[in-house]
């Protein structure tokens, strides 16, 4: 395989922080070695919910090869990667609460 999203990956995993949900570089693996069942059933509804690997690139931009127009691209997050990581951002504040109610006791 070659290409930017490639050395991307290959990259991500390198320094230990696999795109989520890539099988082919351990993005798959979160939920490896977790004791926790109700963990596990959440990584395994986000896969469902993101079901390929996590990467996005909001804005592109490079100078037109014909023309040497600097041309530039935006794009927003797809549904799907938007609906993951709100569950995540739920998931994190919830797992807040939860620690700051034990803290409290």
């Amino acid at each position: 395989e070659t290409g930017r999203t490639h050395q991307i990956r290959v990259h991500m995993r390198h320094i230990g922080h696999p795109l989520f949900n890539d099988p082919r570089y351990g993005g798959d693996r979160i939920r490896k070695g977790t004791v926790f069942s109700k963990y596990k059933q959440f990584v395994d509804n986000c896969f469902k919910i993101l079901p390929r690997h996590a990467l996005h690139a909001k804005e592109l931009g490079f100078e037109h090869p014909t023309t040497g127009e600097f041309m530039k691209f935006n794009s927003e997050l797809p549904d799907d990667m938007q609906a993951c990581l709100e569950k995540w951002r739920n998931y994190v504040q919830a797992k807040k609460a939860q620690i700051e109610r034990e803290r409290d006791e």
